[in-house]
């Protein structure tokens, strides 16, 4: 069900609909802000571009998004759409054992599981929890153009049939995922410099996956170019991706499904699983280098949640989390540049950047060296020294935003990983001089 649009007043000539925050972009940020917003009575209206719901890859939880949906009031729902996920195993070619850590060894042990989801149906949970709250909720409706000016805001939306109608609102909220609409408008969106990678991705029947309580355990498989992701959903079929240098993708000379079997096959325990599933509709995604970031995420009646400033390797299922939780850390500032002049706001907007590079940068440290060798080690042969392990679980887990001291024990974890790099200086080097390579090569690629 959708709400009724906000009253329109004529301006002009021209019929103009009004509210005080425009949301684009119906994903887990846009939708969680509605609802927070929506629930102190502020006029506030999302859109949609699609209809929900809509497919979206990204399908793994974290843990700490479980106190999110506690707050928002859909834990439930989204527990009966999930499968639990209580752990990660590691697989490496190098090594002849699995490796498996849980959430509930982490330093906090009140988070010990997540869910693994299909995004469609998580996203439309939340879409509709924001207009249950009181949000505006509009579908097939696509923002074309958004100009700026001493008031607010004017949004140039167009509908499913072509139609377009002019929004005016006092501040925007950009949601919109990769389409990144407000960092294209001000040319403030950048590569990743220090990060590349790309994707080849479909839905198996049949995968054979662990046993028990690891059933819904996210997989992790090294391979030559990259890593694999093996995710069981709940509905029976396992989503699986290839994550690569984009150069290795650039190197495909043959139809996408042929090179996404050839990848399969350069990961012999990965092949194991699949020998007997089947690929649904023969239907394989792929994505080009997508990791990057942004030189700022506000302006005086602007802000960018989520993918929308920053887009970093999914390795560790971050995304989710990080777009709720920027939806979180955004409501101070849209309160604040509503009831004060967004002009004052200087130390809200400081704040929130501060906020939207933190946890990015978290996550960063380890995925830019997952497949560095030492951290390969680390992972193939975890050990708890000074709680380091417990440590690395709570940032893997997503507990980067409360109470919890994982600093101390992960500065340890940090140091630990210099000095055995340091006491390997080939293979350290090695790996360094294949990185610079392979980010180079993304470089003249992208040119």
């Amino acid at each position: 069900m959708t709400h009724s649009p906000s009253p329109s007043d004529p301006i002009d000539g021209c019929t103009v609909r009004r509210c005080d925050v425009l949301v684009i972009g119906g994903g887990p940020a846009g939708s969680t802000l509605a609802t927070l917003l929506a629930r102190q009575e502020r006029s506030v209206t999302v859109i949609e571009k699609a209809h929900h719901p809509r497919f979206h890859i990204g399908e793994s939880l974290l843990p700490a998004n479980v106190s999110l949906f506690d707050d928002l009031g859909v834990r439930a729902e989204v527990e009966a759409i999930g499968m639990p996920k209580w752990g990660v195993e590691f697989v490496s070619q190098d090594h002849a054992h699995r490796s498996y850590l849980e959430f509930g060894d982490a330093l906090d042990k009140s988070m010990p599981y997540a869910w693994q989801v299909r995004r469609a149906d998580l996203d439309e949970i939340l879409f509709r929890n924001a207009a249950k709250a009181g949000a505006t909720t509009l579908e097939g409706h696509r923002a074309r153009g958004v100009e700026f000016d001493s008031d607010g805001a004017s949004v140039e939306i167009e509908s499913d049939d072509g139609a377009r109608q002019t929004w005016r609102c006092r501040y925007v909220v950009d949601a919109t995922g990769r389409d990144t609409l407000l960092a294209n408008k001000f040319k403030s969106k950048q590569k990743h410099p220090d990060h590349a990678s790309s994707a080849l991705y479909g839905h198996f029947r049949n995968a054979r996956r662990l046993e028990g309580k690891q059933e819904g355990n996210i997989t992790i498989l090294w391979f030559a170019h990259g890593w694999f992701w093996f995710i069981p959903l709940a509905d029976g079929t396992t989503s699986v991706g290839a994550v690569a240098w984009p150069h290795y993708l650039h190197s495909r000379k043959k139809p996408v499904l042929e090179f996404f079997r050839d990848t399969i096959a350069l990961c012999p325990e990965l092949a194991d699983r699949l020998k007997d599933a089947t690929l649904v509709d023969d239907l394989v995604h792929a994505t080009g280098n997508y990791s990057y970031t942004g030189s700022h995420c506000t302006g005086e009646r602007y802000a960018m949640l989520g993918d929308a400033f920053a887009f970093i390797d999914p390795v560790f299922s971050s995304g989710v989390y990080l777009a709720m939780q920027s939806a979180y850390a955004a409501l101070p500032l849209v309160e604040a540049s509503l009831d004060k002049h967004p002009s004052s706001c200087t130390v809200e907007r400081a704040a929130f950047e501060r906020f939207m590079r933190a946890g990015p940068k978290e996550f960063s440290w380890f995925i830019f060296r997952v497949t560095n060798p030492t951290m390969r080690e680390f992972f193939m042969a975890p050990q708890n020294p000074l709680r380091m392990q417990e440590a690395l679980l709570t940032v893997l887990a997503g507990d980067i935003y409360g109470s919890t001291r994982f600093r101390g024990p992960l500065n340890a974890f940090k140091s630990l990983y210099w000095l055995v790099s340091l006491a390997h200086p080939q293979r350290t080097w090695q790996a360094w001089r294949r990185r610079q390579h392979h980010l180079r090569a993304a470089e003249v690629a992208a040119a």
